[in-house]
């Protein structure tokens, strides 16, 4: 009886699922990595192994939602409410604040977006994908593990490139969440406006938020805001400018 009730509430199941997999997700960050390591990453990563598992266990292409328990995945997943989750994240940025961090804080999103993009690309060329879309795609990941999956599904590829590029914000989320306690004291990460810099550059909001947090707790709000900018500004470019670049390089 429960198992039918959770079925014909797909959706409400998949909200549940979730809700579980972000608690666990930051009680093994909180335990094995004293935070370090962001709860968001590592609750990515569980998913992805667990979609993984779903598509070999029902040979289908749709992950844990071909199993009918968790078919609500396929609208939660879906574009629909990942779309909406970006554009309401981007509105809740103060435009004001932005121009508070100067030029360099506002070129630093341009360039941090541009930089990943191309070496994301370059990756993706010599790793066998010769197609701009494909390589658009992963770049586009490069930039964030949001970026990837927006472009991807603008420009239409397929479900491994997408996956391949989540896969890729998924790890420099990773890294940056820990290489950035490493390196702050280096490259003078010790001020609002270097943060608003660095949030810029780096682009990944949780991988900056956590590494900020691990860093010096007040220059979490700073990074983040410019990294939250940052997502903005590759959804926007990414699958329009740099596509097009990319369609002319590869020509």
């Amino acid at each position: 009886m429960i198992g039918e009730v959770l079925i014909k509430n797909g959706l409400v199941t998949a909200f549940l699922c979730v809700g579980i997999l972000m608690w666990l997700s930051y009680k093994l960050s909180d335990w094995f990595t004293r935070g370090r390591i962001h709860g968001s990453a590592i609750a990515i990563g569980l998913g992805l192994v667990l979609a993984y598992i779903g598509g070999r266990a029902t040979g289908g292409e749709k992950g844990l939602a071909d199993i009918p328990l968790f078919s609500g995945f396929l609208l939660m997943g879906g574009a629909m409410l990942r779309d909406l989750a970006i554009v309401s994240t981007a509105f809740g940025a103060d435009v004001s604040a932005l121009k508070r961090a100067g030029l360099v804080g506002t070129l630093s999103i341009f360039i941090g977006v541009l930089l990943s993009f191309t070496v994301g690309a370059v990756v993706a060329y010599v790793g066998g994908y010769h197609d701009a879309v494909s390589v658009a795609t992963i770049g586009a990941g490069a930039a964030t593990y949001i970026v990837g999956p927006v472009t991807g599904t603008a420009l239409g590829a397929s479900s491994e490139v997408i996956a391949l590029s989540i896969a890729a914000g998924l790890v420099k989320s990773v890294i940056v969440m820990i290489g950035t306690p490493i390196v702050a004291s280096r490259i003078g990460l010790n001020s609002p406006p270097a943060a608003m810099v660095y949030g810029g550059l780096m682009g990944t909001t949780s991988g900056v938020a956590a590494g900020l947090a691990a860093t010096d707790e007040a220059l979490v709000p700073y990074g983040a805001m410019t990294a939250t900018f940052y997502t903005g500004v590759g959804c926007l470019f990414a699958p329009s400018i740099l596509y097009y670049l990319t369609t002319l390089i590869i020509a």
